[in-house]
């Protein structure tokens, strides 16, 4: 299969290419590489569909689960549960899932609603905490992913609303901050990197965000535009495209719906 990029960024792709959103679920694939035998707590669509990906092809040791209560050998697609399909390997109750985490044997990949330069998550509110303009989800379980296991981020839209100079409330911990306190609660502290629909960053040595990659058709001028503080593309090269195996997989196993174009926007 000759591979290209879509030049759209939603809809139904054009031949063989490879949409926005596919490109953004093989780069958060790649982000579970090497993770091991680990739980993935994968928060939203595109990264649900990349575990499970990442579990077919290049990490068949990675534990995914329905999205409720139960490990899958084979998951459903995405927007069923176990009912639907699939093989089961065990039932996980909400209460062993903390047992998990504070084993360190969790990888996580979640949202953000702010982030700064340093990797600090907001997911809380928006705005003076004693009066925010915008009330969110609250700091849920950001501090412990943060301090416990290996912590990514996707952002389905990459702007200067959220990425900000600052957080108005610290849920997941940055680098600035685990530095400063080197004690042993945060010794397991591991920010990977960030993935949205423009980009892949990682964390330069003093622990700032640094463009890895740009995906097809994205300038580095587009990633620093929509950046609410200075950012290195120097050493940006091109995020890579799936291969003809991913994109079947992702079109006819693990989404044959198309949820993944409904989150990454034009």
């Amino acid at each position: 299969m000759n591979v290209s990029i879509d030049d759209r960024t939603t809809g139904e792709p054009t031949g063989t290419g490879a949409t926005r959103a596919e490109v953004c679920i093989t780069a958060c694939s790649d982000a579970w590489r090497d993770s091991g035998e680990v739980l993935a707590h994968a928060v939203g669509i595109v990264p649900m569909i990349s575990a499970r990906l990442a579990r077919l092809t290049h990490s068949p040791e990675l534990v995914v689960n329905d999205g409720e209560c139960f490990f899958m050998a084979e998951a459903p697609p995405l927007g069923e549960t176990a009912a639907a399909g699939g093989v089961v390997e065990s039932w996980v109750p909400f209460r062993l899932i903390f047992d998990i985490l504070n084993s360190g044997k969790r990888h996580s990949m979640m949202g953000a609603s702010q982030i700064d330069r340093y990797g600090n998550q907001n997911i809380s509110s928006i705005g003076d905490r004693r009066t925010p303009t915008r009330q969110l989800i609250g700091v849920r379980g950001a501090p412990g992913n943060t301090v416990n296991h290996r912590t990514d981020y996707w952002i389905a839209h990459h702007s200067t609303r959220i990425f900000t100079e600052s957080v108005d409330v610290v849920c997941g911990v940055g680098n600035d901050r685990a530095r400063r306190h080197p004690t042993q609660s945060l010794r397991f502290h591991d920010l990977g990197v960030v993935i949205t629909d423009l980009a892949v960053l990682g964390y330069d040595p003093e622990g700032h965000l640094a463009v890895r990659s740009l995906h097809p058709g994205v300038t580095a001028a587009d990633v620093r535009d929509a950046t609410g503080f200075e950012i290195d593309t120097s050493g940006a090269g091109t995020t890579r495209l799936p291969d003809a195996r991913e994109l079947e997989l992702i079109r006819t196993v693990l989404d044959p719906t198309g949820m993944r174009e409904r989150e990454v926007r034009g």
